[in-house]
């Protein structure tokens, strides 16, 4: 399929300004963690009991928190997936045992409160308890997976192309989990193992985009080796340009799909993927390619500039001066 005829887009034109608008991203996603306390954690690694009611007719949510109220610690009440459900979901914090019934203490006093508040009908729609020894685990595990990833990411693009491109490629992935995070304190979404899951797809999403152009690059080294490596660079991204369209717009369009259809567990994990995919194509183009090419055009200034001082070591040989005879 041919979107293009012969693309030929100055992308790197635009470096400077996409960097500073990734850096606005980020920095205004930080400040909203840093208002927030930190990144909101979900119940996979903080901890606790999230009990999910429907109740048969509808039911605010200051009702069942007046209910809980008795119950001690921080309570989290709020609405659950579409509101023609009156479903509610109240979540409580961890507690210090990690055995047995006890763990089931919660969700039993949350249930008894709201049959002792008289709020009519409801059925426990799904109940998850999280001990906090299984939720420091669970922290553990997702940043060693996380920084596994990394790793392996930067051993092979340095084996496979050079050592910048592989700077550029980690840059860009950093840059996709800094703008991803930022996006789901944007919205509220809680870091729970689903969010880290689709991390760590659009991680490996990126880096694919990314290996694709530096291919690209690689072949048009050979033919255009008198170019300067913006130049070829940018050539490489034009011409892998219509597949990165259709690539990135059919995953999109799934993604979406389950963002829509696939209910409140899933959404997370869709709207995680969503940002990411729309960051990994933004990122290849403007942070990796840039990135590599900033490197390498540095490491050449830096060999250009060291290749006189090693020549103007050695001894010179003097020179002969020319004297004219005068005539007597």
């Amino acid at each position: 399929m041919q979107i293009f005829k012969t693309p030929n887009i100055n992308f790197f034109r635009w470096r400077w300004q996409a960097a500073g608008a990734s850096a606005l991203v980020i920095l205004a996603g930080l400040g909203t963690m840093w208002s927030m306390g930190g990144v909101p954690l979900g119940i996979d690694f903080s901890g606790g009991t999230a009990v999910v009611i429907r109740f048969a007719d509808t039911t605010p949510e200051d009702a069942v928190r007046a209910a809980i109220a008795a119950i001690p610690g921080e309570k989290v009440v709020q609405q659950y997936g579409d509101p023609s459900a009156n479903e509610v979901l109240v979540r409580l914090p961890q507690i210090d045992v990690e055995t047995g019934a006890d763990l089931e203490q919660g969700a039993t006093a949350i249930v008894e409160a709201i049959e002792g508040a008289g709020l009519g009908e409801f059925e426990v729609q799904s109940t998850d308890i999280v001990g906090p020894v299984i939720g420091r685990d669970l922290q553990q595990k997702g940043i060693y997976a996380t920084l596994a990833a990394l790793a392996g990411i930067l051993i092979y693009v340095s084996v496979r192309f050079r050592f910048s491109f592989a700077v550029g490629a980690i840059a860009a992935v950093f840059h996709d989990i800094l703008v991803t995070v930022a996006f789901l304190a944007f919205f509220g979404y809680e870091l729970s193992l689903n969010v880290v899951a689709a991390i760590l797809t659009i991680t490996g999403y990126s880096v694919n985009d990314t290996i694709v152009i530096f291919d690209r690059v690689r072949e048009n080294l050979r033919s255009m080796r008198r170019d300067r490596l913006e130049l070829v660079v940018n050539k490489s991204v034009n011409q892998t340009l219509a597949r990165t369209i259709i690539t990135s717009g059919t995953t999109s369009l799934a993604v979406l799909a389950l963002f829509l259809f696939g209910g409140e567990v899933l959404r997370g994990f869709a709207f995680t993927m969503l940002v990411g995919i729309v960051s990994g194509t933004y990122s290849t183009v403007f942070i990796a390619a840039a990135t590599a090419v900033f490197m390498s055009e540095r490491k050449a200034a830096q060999r250009a500039a060291a290749a006189p001082a090693a020549g103007g070591g050695g001894s010179r040989r003097p020179r002969r001066r020319k004297v004219k005879a005068r005539a007597s």
